[in-house]
């Protein structure tokens, strides 16, 4: 007889081993937050809320709590795996002490809000210049996308209410800036609203663009280098016409409602209007065209808007629409770029779809549930999450290349955060050393070598 094997070897498990570091891969975010001056300028712009003689400096309490949540936390609790590898990430507070720092800020309103804000924001455009042909704005163009946010609860918390897909929860407007088909996005606005506020409420698109252009160099706050671009939820008067106001100059790419006028006037069409739709390697759309309509349906809008409409055939499976036409899918954007083809314009405003991804990820970061009580509360928490994608953000953008530059963070989390290694301390200098049979071992000493070769801040 042949003796059989088991699947998998069996192992003794015993405690009390050292030397061992779990989550050393999150030394990339501590260094990637070294370089880019967040923990310097979190700390100063906290510096009013550290009490005389405090032991943990309020900045480092709220960045711990950031990437504990970018190592895959989701409550203020999750700091503890950060506090069992002080060799790694420091002294880290004890959760009375960081749930205080929450309420403080909390209580602290608007104030503690913009700091926290403006701190992000002089770390941002210093990340953009380090990252030179890899930042956002490379092609001296920036592009925001606006997109709303069910956020579920399952409990009694502040302004939760019914939402318009009949669950119960939150509904907060994010705001994102677009890195292109070589990388992801980063936050730059979150607008927490009760969970039955409109999609297409002008008031909130405005006070998250608001929100979105603090967050970006002085230089791209106004002026026609920034794009703003939503689905039909900001193709409101109101919305668009702050966007087209003079001094402010934005350029705008916003999904439109088909109305009964629009309708009618896509009917009016001759098929020599119609513009074959176009791909991202310039390679034509198969059964989509695009044509731009005039007249009566630009009335009441500001000047310089152009109007494209889009159809094409329905997926196997789509149900058609009343507002389809000939078994054709009808979508519609508004735009006030007028040097560009209508095909480009489209191509441009489709893209609008890598917005999801990021929603994708900020609920895989933070943003499944909102664990906290108060509405100041979790507004707090909004501000650890953008802390925490900033970095899962600006991580790739500096040190990462080729196929690990697009990785979500989810991916990020298991193939180099969850990495363990070896701590060694060799005359007087700590050292990790990770396994060498792990397969992305490279992907993670490149990305340190990277970002160790980087200037330090100030």
């Amino acid at each position: 007889m042949r003796k059989r094997s088991a699947s998998y070897p069996r192992v003794r498990i015993e405690s009390g081993g050292h030397g061992v570091v779990s989550q050393a891969g999150g030394v990339l975010l501590v260094e990637t937050a070294r370089k880019s001056g967040l923990d310097t300028a979190i700390s100063a712009a906290l510096v009013p809320w550290r009490r005389p003689r405090a032991v943990h400096d309020p900045g480092k309490v709220l960045l711990d709590v950031a990437l504990a949540v970018a190592l895959g936390g989701d409550c203020l609790a999750d700091v503890s795996m950060l506090r069992a590898e002080p060799a790694v990430f420091g002294l880290v507070a004890s959760d009375p002490t960081v749930s205080r720092l929450v309420d403080k800020l909390a209580a602290a309103g608007p104030k503690a809000l913009d700091a926290i804000r403006t701190a992000r924001a002089d770390a941002r455009e210093y990340v953009w210049k380090l990252a030179r042909n890899e930042a956002p704005d490379r092609d001296g163009h920036v592009i925001v996308d606006l997109d709303g946010v069910l956020v579920l609860a399952h409990s009694e918390k502040q302004d939760a209410a019914a939402t318009w897909k009949k669950t119960y929860g939150h509904h907060p407007l994010m705001g994102f800036v677009d890195h292109g088909r070589g990388g992801t996005g980063e936050p730059v606005a979150a607008l927490l609203r009760p969970g039955n506020a409109g999609s297409n409420t002008a008031a909130d698109h405005i006070t998250a663009t608001r929100l979105a252009l603090a967050q970006l160099p002085q230089r791209h706050r106004r002026g026609r280098s920034t794009l703003i671009r939503t689905d039909s939820a900001g193709g409101t008067h109101e919305f668009v016409a702050w966007l087209a106001r003079r001094g402010r100059w934005l350029s705008y790419s916003v999904g439109m409602t088909i109305t009964e006028q629009i309708h009618q006037a896509v009917l009016k069409v001759p098929a020599s209007a119609w513009t074959p739709a176009v791909e991202s390697g310039g390679e034509v759309r198969d059964g989509a065209w695009t044509a731009e309509l005039d007249g009566d349906v630009l009335k009441g809008w500001p000047q310089g808007m152009r109007l494209i409409v889009r159809k094409e055939r329905a997926h196997p499976g789509a149900q058609l629409r009343f507002i389809d036409a000939d078994g054709m899918r009808l979508t519609a954007f508004a735009t006030n770029t007028a040097d560009r083809k209508i095909a480009d314009l489209e191509l441009r405003h489709r893209q609008r779809a890598r917005a999801e991804d990021r929603v994708r990820a900020a609920r895989a970061t933070g943003l499944r549930n909102l664990p906290l009580h108060d509405t100041a509360q979790n507004q707090i928490w909004l501000e650890i999450v953008q802390l925490a994608l900033d970095l899962l953000a600006w991580l790739p953008m500096l040190a990462l290349t080729g196929k690990p530059r697009l990785w979500e963070p989810r991916r990020l989390r298991l193939r180099l955060f969850s990495a363990a290694a070896q701590l060694v301390t060799t005359a007087r200098r700590r050292h990790l050393r990770f396994g060498c049979r792990w397969p992305w071992n490279d992907v993670i000493t490149n990305a340190v070598q990277r970002l160790a070769a980087l200037p330090n801040p100030g």
